[in-house]
């Protein structure tokens, strides 16, 4: 009764939901796949560092996240951002597994001959075509793609470079559904209105702090219309258009929050502006998060990872009094290379560029930015395109073995730059340095530090920057091992090198995300691609084999010896979720994201037509790669309905049966028993799993059988014995009571736990599926789990007991 409520509730939820009305106006195509099939939804926060992110969950900065932690069964793992540690270079790894695309975020693009950046349409459809071509399959093929640098082969990319503005659907929708649109999110535009007064205020504090160092107010508030653009308006277009693809079953969808990225380039990655910031991206995650898991369409798993982090910098301009255009400019003029000054070098960054993401000529006059850099190709002899802590140094003509040396030694020396880097022989690097030359990758401990997180990948990934054909003659980093961290924009936040926080980025995922095997204790963006595409079932055959052999390393790994046994018991509800879905799959997650040693399920159909005739105790044990028992306690022709054991230790199945009745009533239906051994450790354990009727004389009568002579009294049940399932009984019940006089209950035993209820499922209140254990077993842990996860998958919780084994 409480599952058809909650799935009614469901379908009213749905028929008044902003985004199935909206993607119905919209005439947008909606999901043909099963209503089981998988669903990913990839979301990047643009320039969060792993070590700001916990300062961040640590602060109370983002609940949801800290949620997802705590009760989701998520874990966050830390990821290497590779290098160039920049948007651009990731995505192309992520989308399509081509490492270093592009040598920084501003180069020189050797066919045209022209200094571009990757905010540039043009260029980034240049760069993408050239991933489409090395690349493999396109991530996002199928799906959509939300201010991203790429399409990522989606089929409705939005507020990309390439692709200006919404998608072609919403650009030509109807005045009137727009007009529905705003008005079915005013919360959301009314709240952009709010923070854009909030952010005049914090421009004007930001200019009093920095009273001292010349901050223009002026120029500060100029940057307010574009900053709210960015941080708070086009996140929450991004977060709106999620939510309409999820309505839709849309199989893949990836979007970027930009907003602390912009706030820690201007204000510095651990300012209070950046973190305060993360609360809106934090309130955005959960609210796509909550819509993909009421998705009706698909199975939606969120990914929330980032690209890179950001390095705490000081401006080289301040720093100098010049800008790196001027200092190399200077260092070719006085060793007698060039002849004048080098073309004039941007002293900005351009992260308020992204706003011509929004599209349209009328964004631009709303929401007006800096110039871009001039497009045309240049005939000076010597370019530099500088962002963030990298610069490329372009020589028309080359440069012989001692020019090159003098020109980086002096670069070092009188220019000031803490690192500098040219190619040698193949797979070798040249790095300039206060403290000497160097070679890379066979010195690298030397110039970026023995304890850098991921020195050997750094060192190898910088070779590669400086061999890439549009990297120059000369590649300098703001950063290096033991200096200040320099920038050569004016800003306080900068990535794109190899420093530990630029390239220290995370992932949050679930736990039971199939992520393969590295033998790293990090990931890159290239693992989370052949994760996900083994998680859409588009997986190759090296990512399948290397998830294999994660699956036989982690059986191996709880087979190991270990005194301790993880047991649960679990009613499925004949796999069919409170969403009215029916999905063994989805009961699997649940219980790969416990890790049990030993599963009781109740509950399972078997060639049933109410649960389109399928063998679900196999297709369980199949996800799960555990041996089963299976039980029918009903067995009508075809169809079987009963309980199952499965388990990963060496199992022996003991004997299984019927259960009595009542006489006078015939027509209840029939309940049995399974029993099993199991082996950990050389210890033998009994295991018996029931459901027991729903009448009170018929679970006594049934309860009695239990600890007759066939079970619980056989001369073969000794040494350690478990009694689990669905007993239909309270705690303080005959039935409990009679059989605390054989064992023990394990939610009572455990000292300083307040047992808890497992059944319903969403608003539990009574206890009536129990673990029981002989005095052998000691209770050390108790489990319930109350994801949204498993609040839908079945009406009952599962139940975890873990015990420690006899010697």
């Amino acid at each position: 009764m409480i599952g058809r409520i909650e799935t009614c509730l469901r379908r009213i939820r749905r028929a008044l939901s902003r985004s199935e009305w909206l993607a119905t106006l919209l005439r947008l195509p909606r999901s043909g796949a099963p209503s089981t099939a998988p669903g990913l939804v990839m979301i990047q926060i643009d320039g969060l560092a792993h070590t700001q992110l916990k300062r961040a969950l640590q602060h109370g900065n983002m609940p949801f996240l800290n949620r997802l932690l705590q009760r989701e069964h998520y874990t966050l793992h830390r990821q290497y951002a590779g290098v160039p540690a920049t948007t651009a270079a990731c995505q192309g790894e992520l989308f399509y597994g081509v490492k270093g695309v592009v040598p920084a975020f501003s180069f020189r693009d050797s066919a045209s001959g022209r200094i571009v950046r990757m905010i540039e349409p043009a260029t980034a459809a240049g760069v993408e075509r050239e991933l489409e071509e090395k690349g493999g399959e396109p991530l996002l093929k199928g799906g959509s793609s939300y201010a991203n640098n790429y399409t990522g082969g989606a089929s409705e990319p939005h507020f990309c470079p390439s692709s200006l503005g919404w998608g072609p659907a919403l650009r030509a929708a109807n005045p009137l559904v727009m007009l529905f649109l705003i008005l079915s999110n005013a919360y959301s535009f009314l709240r952009t209105a709010v923070l854009l007064v909030v952010e005049l205020v914090l421009a004007v504090v930001d200019f009093v702090r920095g009273l001292i160092e010349g901050h223009d107010l002026i120029k500060e508030l100029k940057f307010v219309p574009t900053r709210v653009a960015i941080s708070i308006l086009l996140r929450e277009l991004v977060t709106i258009g999620a939510k309409i693809d999820v309505a839709r079953g849309v199989p893949i969808i990836h979007l970027n929050l930009l907003g602390y990225d912009e706030q820690a380039h201007r204000r510095g990655p651990a300012s209070l502006f950046a973190h305060w910031t993360l609360k809106g991206i934090d309130d955005a995650i959960a609210r796509i998060w909550r819509a993909s898991h009421r998705s009706v369409h698909r199975h939606y798993d969120v990914w929330v990872y980032s690209d890179h982090g950001q390095q705490q910098v000081q401006s080289y301009h301040k720093l100098h009094g010049r800008s790196i255009g001027d200092a190399v400019s200077t260092v070719f003029a006085e060793l007698g290379l060039t002849a004048g000054p080098l073309p004039a070098h941007s002293l900005h960054g351009v992260q308020t560029q992204r706003v011509r993401q929004l599209g349209g000529k009328k964004i631009q006059h709303l929401f007006p930015v800096q110039s871009l850099m001039p497009g045309q190709a240049s005939s000076d002899p010597v370019e530099v395109a500088a962002q963030g802590p990298v610069g490329l140094v372009y020589c028309k003509a080359g440069l012989a073995p001692a020019e090159r040396d003098a020109v980086a030694r002096a670069l070092v020396a009188s220019a000031g730059v803490p690192l500098v880097l040219a190619p040698a022989a193949s797979g070798v690097v040249t790095a300039w340095t206060d403290s000497g030359t160097f070679t890379l990758p066979q010195q690298a401990a030397d110039v970026l530090g023995a304890d850098h997180p991921c020195l050997e990948e750094a060192a190898a990934d910088l070779v590669a920057l400086c061999h890439h054909r549009d990297a120059g003659a000369f590649v300098l980093c703001g950063w290096r091992n033991g200096v200040t961290a320099l920038s050569f924009p004016i800003e306080n936040g900068a990535h794109g090198g190899a420093g530990p926080e630029e390239t220290n980025a995370f992932a949050l995922v679930p736990t039971d995300a199939p992520l393969p095997v590295t033998g790293r204790d990090y990931l890159r963006a290239s693992d989370l691609r052949n994760a996900a595409l083994h998680f859409l079932g588009r997986a190759g055959h090296e990512t399948a084999k290397n998830q294999k052999h994660m699956d036989e390393r982690s059986a191996g790994m709880r087979v190991a010896a270990r005194d301790t046994l993880r047991i649960m018991t679990y009613n499925v509800h004949s796999c069919i979720g409170m969403d009215g879905k029916l999905s063994p799959e989805r009961i699997a997650r649940v219980i790969a994201r416990c890790a049990p040693d030993i599963v009781a399920l109740q509950e399972l159909d078997v060639g049933r037509a109410r649960t389109e005739g399928m063998d679900q105790a196999h297709i369980i044990a199949r996800c799960l790669e555990m041996d089963f028992h299976f039980h029918p306690a009903m067995h009508i022709e075809e169809e079987r309905y009963g309980d199952a054991i499965l388990t990963h230790l060496p199992l022996r199945l003991i004997k299984t049966g019927a259960l009595p009745g009542l006489p006078d009533k015939p027509s209840l239906e029939p309940r049995g028993i399974l029993w099993v051994e199991v082996e950990l450790g050389g210890t033998t354990i009994q295991v018996m799993n029931t459901h027991l009727g729903l009448l009170a004389r018929e679970r006594i009568a049934q309860t009695e059988a239990l600890l007759g002579p066939e079970w619980l009294g056989h001369p073969a049940c000794s040494g350690p014995v478990v009694l689990c399932g669905d007993f239909n009984a309270l705690p303080s019940s005959p039935v409990c009571r009679r059989l605390r006089d054989r064992l023990n209950d394990a939610q009572i035993e455990l000292e300083h736990h307040r047992p808890r209820a497992t059944f319903s499922g969403r608003f539990p209140t009574a206890r009536i599926d129990h673990v029981f254990v002989d005095s052998s077993l000691s209770v050390t842990d108790i489990e319930l789990p109350d994801s949204e996860l498993v609040r839908v998958a079945s009406d009952h919780l599962p139940l975890i007991v873990e015990c420690r084994i006899p010697d």
